[in-house]
């Protein structure tokens, strides 16, 4: 989306501080789940997550397993970075990491790309998109028709143009009576106050925040409207060549990080202590309503935290085609797997 994500004059900070670490600084110690003070052991085997945005509740699961010791417990030292700019995808495919947090639509466009990147999704972080169009609720905007005559903000994507356009037609408005303005760095709450009428967020942290912040919006869940737009973001990639030959890697992976999640759905206040520990800039308050938001949203109603399904894939994949933003389709059985997940 992230893609979907909009910078705040915080994130960008926080964006420099990942390039510094990206250019060489030391990684952060790994703790045990004890006193929080033991150094990883020599026998530990390095790994490198790259997350796809700014550290944020939907990678609790990764920031629990690392503090609670759950990596060490099979074998691992895990270090979480995040990207110097752009999505994980192609950093994950040039070996710059073994892991990377990602999302259903970025993989698509790697693996139909004239140059195709070697990535597969491996887990899905939550199983339902939870992004949509919100306004202040003064700008009387509660469907797709209420586009019309008004301004949107956004970054100027080819996905933005389907995603409004299609959303319109289906309702019968006028895409040309909708006006787009590229947002740069202003988030949802700074944009809609003086800027645009609405803008593309996630429900999980924006709606959040709006809520604790008793600011009154209308939010327009994009599945409601559209149910192909109901795709897997975010999502955990790996290097296919590392998932055929170190299997086992992704699986003790895997088994960490589900337990992660795992604990993030039943102690969602424990858990953001976890995040808020490794990032202290983040605004508690919105972090432990999201948490609880997230806490039913990880597995919602799947069989176990991180599955996925192929129609979701297919569904997507075939909107993305037939909509121009892919040149050619998705062979969806090759994009994820569930084959690293713990066996239940």
């Amino acid at each position: 989306m992230q893609k979907m994500k909009k910078l705040s004059i915080v994130a960008l900070m926080l964006i420099l501080t990942a390039t510094l670490a990206l250019a060489g600084c030391q990684p952060k110690e790994a703790v045990g789940a004890g006193d929080g003070t033991q150094e990883p052991s020599a026998e530990l085997e390095k790994v490198t997550v790259v997350l796809d945005w700014v550290p944020n509740t939907n990678h609790t699961g990764l920031y629990v397993a690392q503090d609670l010791g759950f990596y060490e417990e099979v074998g691992l030292d895990v270090e979480i970075i995040q990207p110097a700019e752009g999505g994980s995808a192609s950093l994950i495919a040039a070996g710059q990491g073994e892991f990377g947090i990602s999302y259903q639509e970025e993989i698509t466009y790697a693996r139909t790309a004239a140059e195709p990147l070697p990535v597969k999704a491996i887990a899905a972080i939550i199983q339902h998109n939870t992004s949509g169009f919100a306004s202040p609720v003064e700008k009387g905007i509660v469907t797709p028709k209420d586009f019309e005559g008004k301004k949107y903000g956004g970054w100027g994507s080819p996905a933005e143009v389907a995603m409004l356009s299609g959303l319109m037609a289906k309702e019968g408005a006028d895409f040309d009576k909708l006006e787009m303005v590229d947002l740069g760095a202003l988030d949802f709450f700074a944009a809609t106050k003086s800027h645009v009428d609405f803008t593309w967020i996630y429900y999980g942290w924006d709606g959040i925040a709006a809520e604790v912040n008793n600011v009154p919006i209308n939010f327009i869940l994009l599945q409601d409207f559209e149910e192909n737009l109901d795709f897997y973001t975010p999502v955990i990639i790996a290097k296919e060549e590392l998932l055929s030959a170190r299997p086992e890697l992704a699986e003790k992976f895997l088994a960490a990080t589900s337990k992660g999640y795992e604990f993030a759905m039943e102690s969602p206040e424990e858990a953001v202590k976890s995040l808020l520990k490794a990032a202290p800039e983040v605004d508690e308050a919105i972090a432990v309503a999201s948490q609880f938001y997230l806490a039913d949203q990880y597995q919602a109603e799947a069989s176990q935290w991180g599955i996925m399904d192929l129609q979701i894939w297919s569904n997507y994949s075939k909107w993305m085609f037939e909509n121009g933003l892919i040149e050619s389709e998705l062979e969806a059985e090759g994009a994820f797997t569930n084959d690293f997940l713990p066996k239940k």
